[in-house]
């Protein structure tokens, strides 16, 4: 006998958010034991071309912004206050924004800090998906710093882009970065829609197949999976929804028809993650539906059986019974007559549920 390997979907661990005290100061920084120290990398670019540095020292940071019109300092990791408070100071970033860039689970938002601009929202990896990961993000004159949490993002084809020479990225500011950086953020919740999609229509052709069990259990962990990409993407909608109304003066009228085609995308992202939600809901149904109509046949199949039976049943009890005077009790015939009567009457009633399409 062979054990087959078990097809129940990994545990997801809730990750705890982390909290400020209770009656600490505002812009407390309140860190996890087991962060990492931050890594930092620096994208610049201007007219002396573009500058890259992985990693990058702060005080490298302070030239490198002196030479370059625009410079993407990006931050991974939240394990080191002293670094944290020191790209504060450099960049004049509010306090209170700092302390939602180490509190993550943050609802996705933009706020105006007048100097800056502070956005928030939920980046996910696709080799984790659906796990996702809090993206904080500054917007200022010649700058964008960004945060994440865990090393890995889907800012590739940006960081490609912003290496091309004869690219078009360098001939914007920093604003059409930030604008580039969201929509790299949305565009990578479309593959992870769609392999879902495509995951409950296999789940579809199995409840309809074999059926059983295992295919219920990873579609009520599909459905769990929702759940985290719609607690990610409802809020982005009003987020995104905040820059294309102008309400913050960090985006020039030049970039608002992008952000206008990034909201969009989180539109058709709403459209196609309440599809799967609805499928899903459809499937539920069709599995208990399915799942009925067997039992229904079952019972049709043992019902039919059980009628069948019954006369037979009658005439082998009428015959079992142990009286001296009864017909044919002494008849030389009488048991393979019985039989064969016994067989007439089972082979006429099958034949006639065979007419009315019972089996």
């Amino acid at each position: 006998m062979t054990n087959e390997p078990s097809r129940e979907p990994p545990k997801r661990h809730r990750r705890r958010r982390r909290r400020t005290p209770v009656g600490a100061s505002p812009g407390t920084l309140q860190l996890a034991a087991d962060a990492p120290p931050p890594q930092i990398a620096a994208i610049g670019f201007g007219p002396q071309g573009v500058v890259e540095r992985k990693p990058i020292d702060l005080d490298e940071i302070v030239a490198l912004r002196g030479s370059c019109s625009v410079i993407w300092i990006d931050v991974t990791g939240f394990g080191d206050v002293a670094t944290l408070q020191r790209l504060r100071e450099m960049f004049d970033l509010h306090r209170l924004a700092l302390e939602d860039v180490v509190s993550q689970q943050q609802r996705a938002k933009v706020e105006d800090y007048g100097s800056h601009g502070f956005i928030v929202l939920r980046m996910v990896d696709e080799s984790a998906a659906p796990e996702t990961e809090q993206l904080s993000l500054f917007l200022g004159p010649g700058f964008v710093v960004t945060f994440q949490e865990r090393p890995g993002d889907c800012f590739d084809p940006v960081r490609q882009r912003l290496r091309d020479p004869s690219g078009q990225m360098q001939k914007h500011g920093s604003d059409y970065l930030a604008y580039a950086l969201l929509d790299a953020v949305v565009d990578a919740y479309f593959p992870v829609l769609e392999r879902l999609d495509g995951r409950l229509e296999q789940i579809e052709e199995q409840i309809l197949g074999t059926g059983g069990e295992a295919p219920v259990r990873e579609l009520y962990a599909q459905r769990r999976c929702m759940l985290e990409l719609r607690r990610a993407i409802w809020p982005l909608r009003e987020a995104i929804g905040t820059l294309v109304r102008g309400e913050t003066k960090h985006f020039s009228a030049s970039v608002q028809p992008y952000l206008r085609d990034v909201h969009d995308h989180v539109v058709q992202l709403l459209d196609l993650l309440e599809n799967c939600r609805e499928m899903s809901s459809s499937l539920i149904e069709l599995h208990m539906s399915t799942s009925n109509n067997r039992l229904n046949e079952v019972i049709k199949l043992l019902t039919i059986i059980s009628t069948i039976f019954m006369p037979l049943t009658f005439v082998v009890g009428i015959y079992g019974m142990n009286f001296d005077v009864m017909p044919e009790l002494r008849w030389r015939y009488g048991y393979p007559a019985c039989l064969a009567t016994m067989v007439v009457i089972a082979g006429a009633m099958t034949l006639w549920f065979r007419k009315r399409r019972w089996i």
